[in-house]
């Protein structure tokens, strides 16, 4: 099955456990449909460059899955629909990378940065 990764905003005004749970909610309609959730990471709340629904910040969350396209859709149906969800990006990739997301990693795991001229 192909493997996708997505990435969720949720509404500022909602709980960590609410967060969360609406990963969980996802991730079992991805279960549902055939597919598999590989991991999820929830990023916490983060401002956003411009406002999305008169929202400055959002409550980030991050899907490793593998599934069928089917169930993708389905998935992407139902957080489109979903109030709280403010966007949604999905994004196909051959393999997933090893290990925390670039965004759980701590400043010192991440690679040097190259030199400005």
């Amino acid at each position: 099955m192909p493997l996708y990764e997505h990435v969720m905003i949720a509404r500022q005004d909602l709980s960590n456990a609410q967060a969360e749970g609406l990963v969980e909610h996802f991730g079992a309609v991805l279960t549902d449909n055939g597919g598999t959730l590989v991991e999820s990471e929830y990023w916490g709340v983060k401002t956003m460059a411009y406002k999305i629904n008169k929202n400055r910040k959002g409550h980030y969350a991050f899907l490793k899955t593998d599934a069928p396209s089917s169930a993708v859709q389905e998935m992407e149906r139902l957080m489109r629909l979903h109030d709280d969800v403010m966007r949604v990006l999905t994004i196909k990739v051959d393999e997933h990378a090893e290990g925390p997301s670039v965004q759980m990693q701590k400043r010192e795991e991440r690679g040097e940065r190259r030199e400005r001229r």
